[in-house]
């Protein structure tokens, strides 16, 4: 670890004002807030600023850090590929990359046994856009070219994935026109049902027979895939009942379209489970991952398809998919992929997940108990949201003027913990945390809740 003086620190941040862009912000602010802060180091779920600040990072980087910070582990498989190989000619592959590929068939859902890699989520979506489209013009079904995605939420920032997404986070209107040919159903969160269930069975069975009305005014042969995060994160850890994605897979069966579980958040034992669907006993036609696969080590992704799909590209030239991602399958990647899944398995990670998933909502849900602001809480796994409101009778937002975020986000930032505070929040720590991190994680949220209630007269 690496402490710098505040006059180094001050240089390097005014370099990034200058030549960097700063992921979802804005130079002038940063600058009027003396940011942005630089990290230098990490370990378990901690990490450390560039002057020695220690804080929890409650939300794994970017839902991502799944084994934690600081794994010598990965490190070195890393650098011993590095070693011997960091690339392969066009057409080939690497001894890594299949054990990868194998490794993923064996404890991914059903019979989803081949992956396309990518270098990250957005391009996973892309190549499942593609294949499905690839698969349908190889299967005889040509006009199978729609997508149906869901309101609020979020899969990656190329055009059509933004295309699929919805998120009041992600605003689209500087890129548009995206991709045509996407439609958008309600979004099974039993908090705000838009049809007006009045549990999360009955939402969830709402918003899947939205699906099946889309797809009948749409006409059914016209439909590729629906596209769905397990859990939606841009609303908050949209948790749907438990009946949702089973009727997702009836109704894809019942109109020969398929269904495509985004699993870049939720993949990789964020639930609780390796795979989110798994909760409810579903296979998907195509799964896309990143993230957690390597647990931001280094960057992976990919697109694991069912035999039946991979199938229609195999028997001539004609039929391969003709589609490459230069850093699709790196080596290096795959050797981190591989120790990354190792540790999880052998340290039994996805299961703390779901131990202390289930004691961080016990935690969240006394607050909510305390705040009359915290609307709802809900969670599956070390994936769990709260919801803030300014009347927990109508629902209703707080008003921008109240600077909600920022007191929120500030207020954490300052006593030790990293959690984007908002209307709608998400807190997902490394999978590898304790109950005592977890209790420092409540603790501290606890504090600022309660200071931010009194501040606006809650």
């Amino acid at each position: 670890m690496t402490i710098h003086s505040s006059e180094e620190v001050k240089s390097l941040q005014e370099s990034a004002l200058e030549h960097l862009w700063v992921y979802l912000r804005e130079p002038s602010d940063m600058a009027e807030k003396g940011d942005p802060t630089i990290f230098v180091s990490g370990k378990g779920v901690h990490v450390t600023d560039a002057l020695g600040n220690t804080s929890i990072d409650g939300m794994s980087g970017l839902w991502l850090k799944n084994v934690g910070y600081g794994r010598k582990e990965i490190a070195d498989v890393a650098y011993e590929q590095m070693l011997n190989l960091t690339y392969m000619p066009l057409g080939t592959t690497t001894e890594p990359t299949i054990r990868l590929a194998e490794k993923i068939a064996q404890i991914a859902p059903g019979d989803m046994t081949r992956s396309f890699f990518t270098s990250g989520g957005s391009e996973a979506i892309e190549t499942a856009l593609k294949l499905t489209r690839a698969y349908f013009k190889r299967v005889g079904e040509p006009n199978r070219t729609k997508f149906i995605s869901r309101k609020g939420s979020y899969h990656g920032a190329t055009m059509g994935a933004m295309a699929l997404g919805g998120s009041h986070l992600y605003p689209k209107i500087d890129y548009e026109p995206l991709m045509p040919g996407v439609f958008h159903v309600p979004q099974p969160l039993p908090y705000r049902c838009e049809f007006g269930g009045q549990t999360p069975e009955e939402c969830a069975e709402l918003c899947a027979n939205a699906v099946e009305e889309m797809i009948k005014f749409q006409d059914p042969e016209t439909i590729g895939a629906v596209v769905a995060e397990p859990i939606a994160s841009p609303p908050g850890c949209a948790v749907p009942g438990d009946n949702y994605w089973p009727r997702l897979r009836e109704i894809c069966d019942k109109y020969g379209c398929l269904l495509i579980a985004d699993e870049v958040i939720t993949g990789f034992g964020r639930t609780g489970k390796m795979f989110a669907t798994e909760h409810w006993g579903v296979t998907p036609d195509m799964m896309t991952v990143a993230k957690g696969i390597t647990s931001g080590y280094i960057p992976a992704g990919g697109c694991i398809t069912r035999g039946e799909i991979s199938d229609a590209f195999v028997g001539s030239p004609k039929a391969a998919f003709k589609h490459v991602i230069t850093f699709g399958g790196h080596p290096v990647a795959a050797a981190a992929a591989l120790k990354n899944i190792e540790i999880m398995e052998s340290e039994g990670m996805v299961e703390n997940s779901a131990k202390q998933g289930a004691y961080l909502l016990d935690g969240l849900k006394e607050m909510k108990d305390k705040y009359k602001m915290i609307g709802d809480v809900r969670g599956l796994g070390l994936f769990c949201g709260i919801e803030i409101v300014a009347d927990r009778e109508t629902k209703e937002y707080f008003p921008s003027e109240a600077d909600l975020a920022n007191r929120l986000t500030q207020g954490f930032a300052e006593n030790g913990l990293l959690v984007r505070g908002g209307d709608r929040m998400n807190v997902a720590p490394p999978l590898c945390i304790t109950s005592s991190e977890v209790d420092d994680l409540v603790t501290i949220m606890d504090k600022v809740f309660g200071e931010v209630s009194h501040a606006l007269g809650v």
